[in-house]
């Protein structure tokens, strides 16, 4: 066995059972530990961490518990099998990207690890997670945003082992993307409900200065009220934000959604007679709210499907996932 080293720091807000689990099985991932071969002993360890028994204990439960180790009565634990290491990387985590994340995770076997992160379109937070995190695992999933900075930055990846998900900017050429399309697809889902929609006066797409939607469904939304001569705006501003009666809205955020049905309720409206809302991207609750909100959505768990084929066949891949809308009550 190789010399392993454990370092656990005190003053990290991971607990120190979690680290030890880390830890250790990064050693599998890496190959320092290797498939048949003993763990250092419980004493071992504590000697070496300062770890408790019951923490050491606790940690090896756990490990067993994913079947990344045995123990074999008056011998010690064993690697049963080899770990590989999987890097997630969200913009952030919201309702539909627990859907994606739930759907990924249930397709992957046993013996692939997951590690979560989120960059909160920080760019520095963006290089410094992905730099630290150079050569520690076997495939890189990760969702871009619109900074000049994230080509250099993925570049450093191997394009072998990146899949650039949802939002397809700035994913090289060569790279394997799982993404959604937001321009041409809206404006097909929105031409092929175009009866629906023009059941009110006028379309209205709000989008709030705190959003990071791509401006490209800006673009295709007026294309398709051009084409189809259908009075529309957009609104920018939160203070603009009013709603009037006999308008459509297409929002982007659940936040704006919620600051919409607010004011259905002051002012009395009923979404889907008075006024009408499209919101984007699919949650569980929104077939639930009022009766149902109207969705422009991509189907998450089929996306986190793919990014799970991708993993598991170490082929390349290039898919786009499709964007429906559904209609509901509020239209």
């Amino acid at each position: 066995m190789n010399e392993l080293k454990l370092n656990i720091d005190d003053n990290s807000s991971v607990l120190k059972f979690q680290q030890l689990v880390d830890a250790i099985i990064d050693a599998i991932s890496q190959n320092q530990l290797k498939q048949g071969e003993m763990l250092p002993s419980v004493n071992q360890i504590m000697k070496e961490t300062q770890l408790s028994r019951d923490t050491v204990f606790k940690a090896y439960a756990e490990l067993k518990r994913r079947g990344a180790v045995e123990s074999v009565p008056n011998r010690g634990y064993f690697v049963t099998r080899k770990i590989t290491k999987v890097f997630l990387f969200l913009d952030t985590f919201k309702a539909y990207k627990e859907v994606l994340y739930h759907s990924f995770l249930n397709q992957l076997p046993k013996e692939i690890s997951v590690d979560l992160h989120f960059h909160h379109y920080n760019i520095d937070v963006f290089e410094k997670i992905i730099d630290e995190s150079r050569g520690k695992y076997s495939k890189y999933i990760i969702m871009n945003f619109d900074n000049p900075k994230v080509p250099k930055i993925i570049s450093k990846i191997p394009h072998e082992q990146l899949l650039v998900i949802d939002w397809k900017i700035y994913a090289p050429k060569s790279t394997s993307v799982v993404f959604q399309n937001f321009g041409q697809a809206v404006h097909k889902c929105l031409n092929e409900n175009l009866a629906a929609i023009k059941k009110y006066s006028e379309f209205i797409f709000y989008y709030p200065p705190f959003t990071y939607h791509p401006k490209e469904a800006i673009e295709y939304f007026q294309k398709f009220c051009t084409e189809n001569k259908v009075r529309f705006s957009v609104i920018y501003k939160e203070k603009e934000f009013s709603i009037k009666r006999n308008a459509i809205y297409l929002l982007v955020s659940d936040r704006t959604l919620a600051h919409f049905l607010d004011q259905c309720e002051e002012k009395g409206y009923e979404p889907g007679n008075e006024v009408g809302v499209i919101s984007y991207n699919e949650t569980p609750m929104k077939k639930y709210v009022k009766n149902g909100i109207t969705v422009i959505s991509t189907d998450f768990s089929l996306m986190g499907q793919k990014a799970a084929e991708f993993v598991t066949s170490g082929e390349s891949i290039k898919f786009e996932v499709p964007t429906r809308l559904k209609i509901r009550s509020s239209v």
